[in-house]
């Protein structure tokens, strides 16, 4: 089976890691993501991808914690290196190569982000995995998914989601919702739909990379996004 795509950036957000639990990460999450993005690395896909910490920290409500919105943003930072860390572990054990670049320096963990160094990874077949969001507060990890994406030339961002695409309303909490197949960039603003933030989404359309949103905690629809199956919901 040839892949649709040759290079992708995977962005998955720290909270699908908890499964079932309310915090922390779900071992067999773990494995299945693992599970996963083995398959489509097998077909020669070339993987990078860019994990959130919301399981761990999120470091958004300063009402709330008392801690100030940029120190807040920084600890989420780690938290997204720690999901980083277990995401490698679960993937070499299934064989796949990989690396951890952080855009916040820590030699013994990870490697700094290197643009270039990224891009010859991917290139040798490895997964790479961004920790630390872009590095600077302020910014979600949809941002330092787009921003990714765009630095090594991915074809395509494939933001894994609990739900199986976007959808005229929350379908978890309105079941009158309706999904979309695809969309256009300037639909997606008209109709004023939840994507990524603004920062993240408007780098994408200035860029004109498209971005498929569906369920990854379906074990195999990464494999079927990559051939090309009608799944989720296509921006472009």
């Amino acid at each position: 089976m040839l892949p649709k795509y040759n290079r992708i950036l995977l962005k998955l957000s720290g909270e699908s890691l908890m499964g079932e639990r309310n915090y922390g990460i779900d071992p067999k999450m773990l494995e299945q993501y693992a599970a996963d993005i083995k398959a489509i690395t097998d077909l020669g896909v070339q993987v990078a991808v860019v994990i959130g910490g919301g399981n761990i920290y999120r470091g958004m409500n300063e009402a709330e914690t008392g801690i100030e919105r940029a120190q807040g943003d920084y600890m989420g930072m780690l938290a997204t290196v720690i999901n980083g860390m277990a995401l490698q572990a679960a993937l070499e054990k299934t064989g796949v190569k990989t690396r951890l670049q952080s855009a916040i320096k820590m030699e013994q963990v990870a490697e700094p982000y290197i643009r270039r160094r990224a891009i010859r990874h991917v290139e040798k077949g490895r997964v790479v995995i961004f920790g630390a969001g872009t590095g600077n507060p302020y910014f979600t990890t949809d941002t330092a998914g787009s921003l990714r994406a765009i630095e090594i030339n991915a074809d395509v961002i494939l933001k894994g989601t609990r739900v199986d695409g976007i959808y005229t309303a929350d379908p978890e909490k309105d079941p009158k919702a309706t999904k979309f197949d695809k969309l256009s960039f300037s639909e997606v603003i008209s109709k004023e739909l939840k994507v990524m933030d603004m920062t993240a989404f408007t780098l994408c359309q200035e860029n004109n990379l498209p971005i498929i949103v569906f369920d990854m905690n379906t074990p195999g629809n990464l494999l079927n996004v990559i051939s090309g199956k009608p799944v989720g919901t296509l921006v472009s």
